[in-house]
């Protein structure tokens, strides 16, 4: 798989930089990365990944003879013609994609004439409104740099399994003018043997938009019937399966909780629904689901405040932060509204995160952080398990009833033995999977001796 290919530029060196980067090392290629952060480009150069992905680092180590590091745009254009564009597009705060960086590129290419100085293009893996490549096309023919070609092809990566999706894709996107560039950028996908749409560009920048957006529907839609699940005493995890049996739906994206977060959905859901609104049209599907995704992360606060009586002055351990397990990315994360609320509230909140937790506390100064689940649930009235990390999965949920001063624990994700948690003398509740039930007596009387053994 590692014979002689196309060597190619990334500039950006994020999570899909530096993924994308790796990947088309492993597969043979000589890549030069291109990175304004001066820091970030010194620790690659030693072998240092700066973000949390698993996989990565290994991936990163084998190839290190095939990655070039730096913070020159001079050296990618000296030796590849294929120019991976892969630099933050974050949201502003109407909402839209803030496209500086990728406009900085864009001034950053200088005057090509083909005739004269040979092939190059600009490849699109930052997500950017649909309409965007016939912007820069206009931007380059006006700057005189109507010899580099454009070609969108947005990137499909989840955060946790990113390096995987890379090298396993489900489907390659191409958007082009049917020129070279397409040509060359489909040659390089060609060994992952995935299902390769060719398009326009147009139609491949809002293939992104939309799978991103109908993905959070599907969650936002589950999170709905989760809530009226809770009213009528039916229990989601069920409803889920005997809908997701349906191969017109699938099971995938109906996990009810505490709705979805990161970069990606959050960003990509508003871009679009503002997409649609300046372009005349009102999007009122994407107004909901936003609606709901917000108001579910809210919705943790009030079962504690039901079963608690009153948060105040009471401590609540939140195990995880991240917005999903095997990340360390704190972007939409639902700890931050959570902790926020609580906080508000009056409630004592402790957390424990197995690698998100310096980031948390760069987001949250005031939130108190403690060395491991059993150290974030002491003495705690409540526990609300925020992010599925497989650890939690494993806890021993006697030590945790022995560690804890209440009985409470809420299940965030619908992931833990409810059984267990239950057995163990503690009251269970998950999200729509109906009414609490409480420890026994003899539950609590168990309990009440092993802490007193503890």
């Amino acid at each position: 798989m590692n014979r002689a290919r196309e060597p190619i530029g990334v500039i950006g060196t994020g999570y899909v930089g530096l993924v994308t980067a790796v990947g088309f090392a492993e597969l043979g290629s000589e890549v030069w990365c291109v990175d304004i952060d001066a820091a970030k480009i010194e620790r690659l150069r030693a072998g240092d990944v700066p973000i949390y992905e698993p996989g990565l680092d290994e991936l990163l180590a084998a190839n290190a003879e095939r990655l070039h590091f730096s913070t020159e745009l001079s050296e990618a254009l000296e030796h590849t013609r294929l120019l991976f564009v892969a630099v933050g597009t974050p949201p502003t705060h109407s909402g839209d994609a803030d496209l500086s960086a990728v406009h900085q590129v864009v001034d950053a290419m200088p005057a090509w004439d083909t005739s004269q100085a040979g092939q190059r293009a600009l490849v699109m893996k930052s997500t950017v409104p649909c309409g965007t490549g016939a912007k820069i096309k206009r931007i380059f023919r006006e700057q005189g740099k109507s010899g580099f070609s454009y070609v969108s092809c947005p990137e499909f990566l989840k955060e946790g399994s990113a390096v995987r999706d890379f090298l396993h894709p489900d489907r390659v996107v191409i958007g082009d003018e049917h020129d070279w560039a397409g040509e060359a950028v489909a040659a390089l996908y060609e060994p992952f043997g995935a299902p390769l749409v060719r398009t326009d560009v147009a139609s491949a920048e809002m293939i992104k938009l939309a799978a991103n957006a109908f993905l959070a529907t599907k969650i936002s839609f589950i999170n709905e019937i989760a809530n009226v699940c809770e009213e009528v005493g039916a229990d989601v995890v069920e409803v889920a399966r005997g809908v997701g049996l349906d191969a017109r739906i699938g099971p995938r994206f109906l996990q009810a909780g505490l709705g979805y977060g990161g970069s990606c959905f959050t960003k990509d859901v508003s871009a679009l629904k503002l997409l649609a609104a300046n372009s005349g049209y009102h999007f009122q599907l994407l107004n909901a689901v936003i609606e709901v995704n917000e108001l579910q992360k809210r919705r943790v606060v009030s079962k504690l405040q039901r079963h608690l009586s009153s948060v105040v002055g009471k401590r609540v351990a939140l195990l995880g932060l991240a917005f999903k397990p095997n990340t360390d990315d704190m972007r939409g994360a639902s700890s931050l509204v959570l902790a926020a609320r609580l906080h508000a509230e009056g409630a004592e909140v402790r957390a424990f995160d197995p690698v998100a937790a310096e980031e948390a506390c760069r987001l949250m100064p005031n939130l108190e952080v403690a060395a491991s689940a059993l150290e974030a649930v002491a003495d705690a009235d409540a526990v609300v398990l925020v992010t599925e990390w497989p650890e939690f999965l494993e806890l021993d949920w006697k030590q945790v009833a022995a560690a804890m001063r209440g009985e409470l624990v809420i299940d965030g994700r619908n992931v833990l033995d409810a059984d267990a948690v239950r057995s163990a003398g503690l009251a269970y509740e998950g999200i729509g999977r109906g009414p609490i039930e409480h420890p026994s007596e003899a539950g609590a009387a168990t309990r009440v001796g092993e802490r007193a053994e503890g």
